[in-house]
Order: structure tokens, then sequence, then C-alpha cells
């Protein structure tokens, strides 16, 4: 082999690779297009786009085969296309929390859990909550056997305030609390139901007062993706109600959702500042929280902790509990207080 041909690729094998960069670049290029543009899209989009940061690794493997492949015009391309991934995948607009003032807060360290139609580990959720020192637990999908199981493992005596209205199918809820709670209502036209409750704690001769609305948005399904769309939307505009707010639960949406985004972008009456998603605020919004159930699926973040902007967070964590496909995410509040 000579010198001039030496480390060469055959134009046939160039071709090949040129044609596989192409056909990993096409996917990532149609989503990319739906992930930029936020409309209403139907169903399947929407599906697909809760997977967005996923299209990094074929968008990087179109970029390698551009090289081998010796195609200008198809590097240039793929490259740009893994530049949107990166940037989806680490926004530099993301809301953080408040800085801490000098005024009085209380922390308070808040879990969830989707107990997949009550079918969640009530000792391992009890442990959760014992070892991390939770104050404020929310169950989707909350059964009376759950219930039930949970009292047996103790949940009654760590959390003894709770309010309730679990049921067999996938609509009940429940809020277990250390501190005093008020129901304050129930979110109107939605799939199933989304309580709001008034918290009151206190610490240290400080009292803090924390709206908390237990968020289950309906799974984007066949032709049930408008409603998934209302209940968002329902959530969006609690997310624009004065004072120290919390939305916690199964959003059933990923960061990388419009409808989502539209969440986090409403502004609170009083401050105008937008919403916070602790997740991302803490550098933590690719840790996936759904499937847990070994589904041959990529996981992605479909339940949040969503706070408004006055309230700060830390400690954001996720973890595996038995028996549910979701798993439990917890972080430590600091809600202003007088």
């Amino acid at each position: 082999m000579t010198d001039s041909t030496r480390g060469r690729v055959k134009p046939s094998t160039a071709a090949l690779f040129r044609l596989l960069s192409l056909l990993a670049a096409v996917p990532v290029l149609a989503l990319s297009l739906f992930r930029a543009v936020p409309a209403e899209w139907p169903v399947l989009v929407v599906q697909l786009l809760s997977f967005t940061p996923w299209l990094a690794i074929p968008a990087l493997v179109a970029l390698l085969l551009a090289f081998v492949g010796r195609s200008r015009w198809q590097q240039v391309l793929t490259g740009v296309l893994l530049v949107c991934q990166v940037f989806w995948l680490f926004p530099p607009n993301v809301a953080r929390p408040a800085e801490a003032s000098e005024g009085a807060r209380v922390e308070l360290k808040a879990m969830n859990i989707n107990s997949e139609f009550g079918q969640a580990d009530a000792a391992g959720i009890v442990r959760l909550v014992r070892e991390n020192g939770v104050g404020l637990l929310t169950i989707q999908e909350h059964s009376q056997g759950l219930q039930d199981r949970l009292s047996v493992e103790g949940l009654d005596t760590l959390l003894p305030v709770r309010v309730s209205d679990p049921t067999d199918d996938a609509g009940g809820y429940a809020v277990y609390s250390r501190y005093p709670l008020e129901l304050v209502g129930l979110l109107p036209d939605t799939s199933f139901k989304m309580p709001t409750v008034r918290l009151t704690a206190g610490a240290n001769g400080s009292v803090a007062v924390l709206e908390v609305t237990t968020v289950h948005a309906f799974p984007p399904v066949d032709d049930r993706v408008s409603q998934w769309r209302k209940d968002l939307a329902a959530v969006g505009r609690v997310a624009e109600r004065a004072g120290n707010t919390l939305l916690i639960g199964d959003f059933n949406a990923t960061y990388d959702d419009a409808e989502f985004q539209d969440i986090l972008a409403r502004r609170q009456a009083g401050n105008g500042a937008g919403m916070i998603d602790v997740a991302a605020a803490s550098g933590s919004r690719l840790v996936p929280t759904w499937p847990m159930d070994g589904q041959p699926l990529p996981g992605i973040t479909i339940d949040h902790l969503v706070t408004s902007a006055g309230l700060g967070s830390s400690g954001y964590e996720v973890h595996k509990v038995a028996g549910t496909d979701h798993a439990a995410v917890l972080a430590t509040l600091a809600i202003p207080g007088a």
C-alpha cells in the first residue's frame, strides 16, 4: 500500500457510512424540530418527545459516521443536531431557587410517590420517611389497602396528620404531614383528583404557610392527550396564585414537554416570578423516575417537585420503591416564614 492510499476509506465503504449517518440523523432531526416548536402535537409525537434526552446518543453516532464517511454537509448537519441536544440536556436558563434571605425560614423535607394502584411497598415508603426525616408525604394512586399497610408500618406515628381519599382505581390520593393540614379544595375538571392543602409549619419560633397541590395528570395516551393538556393547564393556574406554593406529584410530563415548560413559565401573582423545577435546579433533571419496574423503555423524569420562586430547595434525591413503576422523589424545602 502506498502512502497516498494508506488510511483512506474505500468509496463504497464511505458511502455506506454516509447512509448510516443519514439513517441515524433523520429521526433526530424530525424530533428536534418538534422539540423546538411548542405546538399541540399529536399523541405519538408527545410520547416520543418525552425521550428527548436520549436523542444525544444517535446524534453523536450520526456525527461520528459522517466523519468516517467524509461528508462535509453531513458533518455540519449532525454537528448542529448534537449541539441542539446538548443545549436541551443542559439548558442555560434553568430557574434557580431564591437566595436565602435573612428572614425566617422553616425547613421541610417533602417526598412524593405514585404507588401504582396502591401496590407500592409500605415498609419501603415508611423507611424512606423515617431515615430522611420527611415531614410531608404525598401519594398518587392511593388505595385503602396501602393506607392500612402504611399504618401497620408506623407511618401514622411519624406523620400523624392525614388528608386522603383512597380508591381502588388510579384516582386515590393521600397527603401525610408532621404539621397541621387544611384541605383547600380540588382542582376542577381534571381526570384524577388533585387536592390542594394548606400546611402550616413551625420551627424555632417561626411559622410558615405552604399551599401544596398533589399533581396526577392523565397520561398522554390514545385520544386522551387533550385531557392531559387540560390537567396540566389546571396545574398551571395554581402556579399563578400568590404565596408559597409546592406542586408535587406525577405530572406525566418531562422537562422537554412544552406543556410542562408552560407551568414553569407561569408568573406568580404578587412577584411576577416563574416556577422552579427542583430537579432541574439541582442539576438532576436527567435522573429518571419512570419506569422502575423493568419495562424495556429508556428512563424518563415525569415525577416532579415544582416550587414558587421564593422557596429554597436542596438535597434532591430519587429512590426506587418496590411494587411500583415510579420512583420516590424528595427534597428539602426552605419556606419563608414569619
